[in-house]
């Protein structure tokens, strides 16, 4: 194991550090990194799909953060599944409708 001594830097109102170039690259760290708390000890991950996260990284980050998501329960039986939705046309669609027909011929052919 390696140990790199980084200095903080001021990044506009902020503090960073600087990685170095060949443990970014090492690590895949090109597309952003994840950082996790641990107590007394952070661990930097990549970000997984250059920022999206996999069904089985939200689903584990959602129960480390302890989310609750018991009020999108009462949502089941809200009778959404029984709303008549009417599906409308759009313009464009009207708009060559209305080219094809003239005088009872297509435009087309």
């Amino acid at each position: 194991m390696k140990t790199f001594a980084l200095k903080l830097v001021q990044i506009g109102n902020s503090r960073g550090i600087r990685l170095p170039a060949g443990l970014i690259r090492k690590h895949g760290f090109e597309h952003g990194l994840v950082l996790e708390d641990r107590g007394p000890e952070i661990v930097l991950r990549p970000r997984a799909g250059a920022g999206k996260l996999s069904w089985k990284e939200t689903a584990r980050e959602m129960a480390a953060a302890g989310e609750d998501w018991s009020a999108w329960e009462t949502t089941v039986a809200d009778g959404i599944e029984q709303i008549p939705w009417v599906r409308s046309v759009p313009k464009v669609a009207r708009a060559r409708a209305k080219t094809r027909n003239v005088r009872g011929k297509s435009r087309m052919g």
